[in-house]
């Protein structure tokens, strides 16, 4: 262990680094009134106590009124927030772990209609895609009070006890001056790269007066924006050899690429199914030319790659971010010599779809992340050892059976098919999410090391249970397909996107796949469909495709069907099927056009209408057991003992979409807080 390069310590100015392993800046959108509460502390802390050496907090904290949070961000010009940051790098310096904080002027990506309602600027007036904000020119003034404002917020980090600061310049108001297709301005601040660069100093001067010459400041920079008429790479890197040779900035952290789209947002931040570490070389090269220290984070997912980074020389420490949503423990663990326990990063990207869609980072199995004032990521042991029996092996049943295998029960799990994993099974089949196995993966290799007994090829009937003589039963038997309500009738024509996903269906011809369920499944079937040669069309009631997926996730499916021509069709109902020979006849209708029908001749018609629950077993073993399949929800969400204790028996509880058709997290989350307290 000590040879590890990742546990090697690293010395930046004063600051000791005890090891190489960072979390570099985003914005979970833990918020409250824009300053880090309990759950923005508690998630930060978490990271700390399992050993990482450096949590670069906010993604960015804004430090002006007109930098409205677009997805929860801090407000680094409040001076009320100087406490509570405070008390949050008090608590993360407990565990010897290092706590600065990203600062940005958000610039054009974000949106006037929020915050305070002032206008959005820029230093030109070009409409930003992503928000769809048309901002304003910056004036002189506008630029001198910006860099005052940076000034200040710098002030106040300094005062909340943080060992340092990180100027934002990617995607925001700095780096829009060093942009040529961003900054189009003919006065001083534009045109020469000395003039694109003179706000830079503007603001990097003010911080260094306002916080003085020893107090850490980095700076996170695009160094290439890779998109044509954009900062080129070979600017970027001249930019990255100007501010290191000033001796005003401690450390580079690279970003390869711009986010004015999903499409480019994808290629900074990869997605399951791409590539992983793709910008590792380019912020080497970055190193060698400049020689100061340099941090980077970009699907670097795994140990090995992380340890490669540093062991090569290409990074002084590496961000594993995404990495630590998943586990945050992760030094601790290569630190006992646990690296195999790590649980895995399987790149979802259900963390930033949350962020962007819903306004929560969470991670896709991991439960505890974001909860942890109520939810352990380490699961703490049971007064007493009761049998456990969990019928179902999918993604509910298997976090079910690892909760209680640590809370120190003898836990035996029933599956009816030949091996674990349920849907996420089906959803591997599409090369897109293969990695997702690793959520099955790593509970099977728990549940071994825990000694917990599991079952395939038998489908659990209620004697097969009761047999076993169980104190707690779980049922996560999940649920099959259904589909839609149509008027017309034909449902029993139709094939569901389970029938593609498994390769029992492989239909050419005209496809029209159905989707009123808004996840990955339909389009799933859709994409292997398109590209084995079928003409698909997708239909669906809801405004966009994929409506529930969120915008990270759109990226290669949308890619897909435009390269195979797939025609997609929206606001549109499927209303019934009827057969005409050899051939389909669907039959379409609107909501919002009630009197508008059309119909569609195919060879086949794939419905996605979720699953119903499989739940005759749950039925049966209630009047055997003790609660009679009930749970006190006030007391489930008020953290205290949801299950009767008053008489003995079986408790009985049913999780995951054998009580109603959810996604992985809603699953993982059930067996997680539904087993917590037995």
């Amino acid at each position: 262990m000590r040879d590890d390069p990742l546990l090697q310590p690293f010395r930046l100015r004063h600051l000791t680094l005890k090891n190489r392993v960072m979390s570099t800046a985003h914005e979970p959108a833990y918020s409250e009134n824009g300053l880090p509460g309990e759950r923005y502390r508690l998630y930060h802390t978490e990271k700390a106590k399992g050993g990482i050496a450096l949590t670069m907090t906010a993604g960015s904290a804004v430090v002006s009124p007109d930098s409205p949070p677009a997805f929860g961000n801090l407000t680094a010009y409040k001076d009320e927030i100087v406490r509570p940051l405070s008390e949050m790098v008090e608590a993360c310096h407990e565990h010897g772990c290092a706590v600065m904080i990203q600062l940005t002027h958000i610039g054009r990506r974000t949106g006037y209609a929020g915050g305070d309602w002032l206008p959005v600027i820029a230093p030109s007036a070009l409409r930003e895609p992503a928000h769809r904000s048309h901002p304003k020119a910056m004036e002189d003034w506008d630029i001198d009070r910006v860099v005052r404002d940076w000034a200040a917020a710098a002030e106040r980090m300094k005062a909340a006890g943080l060992d340092g600061i990180e100027i934002e310049s990617y995607g925001h108001l700095m780096d829009a001056f060093w942009s040529p297709a961003w900054n189009r301005r003919e006065d001083e601040w534009g045109g020469s790269l000395d003039n694109r660069l003179r706000f830079t100093w503007a603001v990097i001067d003010a911080v260094r007066e306002a916080v003085g010459p020893e107090f850490i400041t980095g700076i996170r920079m695009v160094a290439d924006e890779n998109m044509e008429g954009g900062l080129s790479r070979e600017e970027g890197i001249e930019i990255a050899r100007r501010l290191a040779h000033s001796g005003k900035i401690d450390f580079l952290n690279l970003i390869r690429g711009h986010i004015d789209h999903d499409a480019a947002l994808n290629e900074v931040i990869p997605i399951t199914g791409m590539r992983s570490a793709p910008h590792l070389d380019f912020a080497g090269e970055v190193r060698a030319a400049t020689r100061v220290p340099v941090f980077h984070a970009a699907a670097i997912s795994d140990v090995a790659t992380a340890r490669h980074a540093i062991a090569e020389g290409k990074l002084d420490m590496v961000g594993m971010t995404r990495a630590h949503m998943a586990d945050p423990h992760i030094v601790a663990k290569i630190m006992r010599g646990e690296e195999a326990r790590i649980r895995p990063c399987t790149g979802a990207t259900y963390c930033l779809d949350r962020i962007y869609e819903a306004g929560e980072a969470l991670c896709i199995h991991n439960a505890a992340t974001g909860r942890e004032a109520r939810m352990p990521h380490v699961i703490p042991k049971a007064a007493a050892r009761r049998r456990a029996v969990v019928v179902g092996a999918g993604p509910a049943g298997l976090e079910a059976a690892r909760v209680l295998a640590e809370r120190g029960h003898d836990v035996t799990v029933l599956e009816a098919a030949s091996r674990p994993g349920g849907q996420v099974l089906l959803a591997t089949r599409n090369p897109l999410r293969r990695d997702l196995v690793g959520i099955v993966d790593w509970r099977v290799a728990e549940l071994e090391r825990l000694g917990t007994r599991i079952e395939c090829d038998l489908y659990a009937e209620a004697e097969d249970v009761l047999a076993r003589a169980p104190d707690i039963v779980v049922i996560a038997t999940g649920g099959l397909p259904q589909t839609p309500p149509m008027p017309g009738g034909g449902a029993e024509l139709c094939h569901s996107s389970w029938d593609v996903l498994s390769g029992e269906l492989r239909p050419e011809g005209k496809v029209l796949v159905y989707d009123d369920h808004g996840g990955h499944q339909a389009l799933s079937a859709a994409k292997l469909l398109a590209e084995g040669g079928a003409e698909v069309e997708i239909v669906t009631p809801e405004r966009m495709f994929g409506i529930d997926m969120g915008g990270m996730n759109h990226v290669p499916y949308a890619r897909a069907f435009q390269c195979t021509d797939t025609r997609i069709t929206l606001h549109t109902m499927l209303t019934g099927v009827r057969r005409d020979g050899n051939a389909l006849v669907a039959q379409l209708g609107s909501r919002h056009a009630p009197s508008w029908s059309e119909e569609r001749r195919v060879d086949h018609v794939v419905v996605e209408h979720g699953t119903a629950p499989l739940d005759t077993l749950y039925f049966e073993l209630r009047p055997h057991s003790t609660n009679d399949g009930s749970v006190d929800h006030a007391a489930l969400l008020a953290g205290r003992d949801p299950y009767p204790r008053d008489c003995k028996g079986v408790v009985l509880l049913r999780i995951g979409d054998a009580v109603a058709s959810r996604n992985i997290h809603a699953a993982i989350y059930d067996g997680l807080r539904m087993c917590l307290p037995l």
